[in-house]
């Protein structure tokens, strides 16, 4: 056992705070990684204000984790000490079903583990995450990490940036396809840069007109302001794809109806409350809905080193542990482009 500092909620309407726990020992197949940047997710705040329930505490977010390996277990063959390394959203699984031989971990039938508020499968054990000087990791759900690339803006790319990879690839989103994305915030901006690089003609769909400038950079050919009755009209029929990436209450109807003939609305957002859908829109065009869950171990890595390939990471802003809680309230205002990512050498 090692003890090791964090950052921890201890109850769901108390703010973050200082908390000394201990990390397990190395099992055989084990990597203890020192952690250099975490990324902050919504996940983070949802779970740490027990906002979708199950929430245990002392509960310590974080699963965008960028660092490098300082210990191996004694049966480890993937990694060294020294190697920079990234653990995203799951530490394990069962390894055995069809969606686990198929690497795709993160539908495992049996039940997977992620990295924070957990259940260990060896020892029952409540797993921390990333708001750590340090982590322990079976060295299968461990992932190699490029030194070509800024370390705070690759720490996204965990969560963020496969939660939008694996679907574009999953419906080969590529040339000659109309894709728009439907909210420009960590996800959405993630899957801006992504749908654009596969060679896609993308469309930027936001409420807000002070995003349009940031959507062009990204690499969105063209800004619809989804405020204006008269330009969502004229998308009518219009895309191939919606990559769906808000997770506010929405009319989820308005942009089927922008989608072509045998279109897809991919969601990757999920709002609080069940959406209706109106059938005829699904009916009478053949359209579909779709949904999407971050990536298997093999697809995370093909992501990372797509990514170090093609210079992308994601956009960030770096900050202290000890700014969380201020980060937490700027998130909920939408206060953030577009990923907050902490620093771990201030802890």
């Amino acid at each position: 056992m090692t003890a090791t500092k964090g950052y921890a909620a201890q109850a769901a309407d108390q703010p973050l705070a200082p908390f000394t726990f201990e990390r397990r020992a190395l099992r055989p197949h084990d990597v203890q990684i020192e952690i250099m940047y975490c990324g902050v997710c919504h996940s983070d705040l949802h779970t740490a204000r027990n906002e979708w329930g199950g929430t245990v505490y002392p509960c310590i977010p974080g699963h965008e984790i960028v660092g490098r390996i300082t210990n191996v277990g004694s049966e480890v063959t993937k990694f060294k000490v020294g190697e920079l390394t990234g653990v995203g959203c799951l530490v394990d699984s069962c390894r055995e079903c069809s969606n686990c031989q198929q690497g795709l971990e993160q539908y495992c039938e049996v039940g997977n583990t992620w990295t924070y508020n957990s259940p260990d499968p060896v020892d029952g054990t409540n797993t921390y995450g990333g708001y750590s000087k340090q982590i322990v990791v079976d060295q299968d759900f461990v992932l190699l990490i490029s030194d070509r690339l800024p370390l705070e803006g690759v720490a996204p790319l965990l969560c963020a940036g496969i939660t939008t990879y694996s679907p574009l690839r999953h419906w080969k989103v590529g040339k000659g396809h109309k894709v728009a994305v439907l909210g420009l915030g960590g996800l959405g901006h993630m899957a801006v840069k992504f749908a654009a690089s596969f060679g896609a003609e993308v469309t930027m769909l936001s409420t807000s007109p002070s995003k349009e400038e940031d959507a062009r950079r990204l690499g969105a050919s063209h800004f619809a302001l989804t405020k204006d009755p008269a330009q969502v009209k004229a998308l009518t029929n219009q895309f191939d794809f919606i990559v769906n990436t808000v997770s506010a209450p929405h009319d989820y109807n308005m942009y089927l109806k922008m989608l072509k003939t045998s279109g897809t609305m991919i969601c990757v957002g999920v709002p609080p409350e069940p959406s209706k859908i109106i059938g005829g829109y699904l009916i009478g065009n053949r359209r579909s809905v779709g949904g999407s869950l971050i990536g298997g171990l093999p697809e995370t890595q093909e992501m990372l080193d797509y990514c170090a390939e093609h210079n992308i990471v994601s956009d960030v802003e770096v900050i202290d542990m000890s700014y969380i809680n201020e980060a937490y309230e700027r998130m909920l205002k939408g206060d953030v482009r577009y990923r907050f990512v902490i620093d771990m050498a201030s802890l």
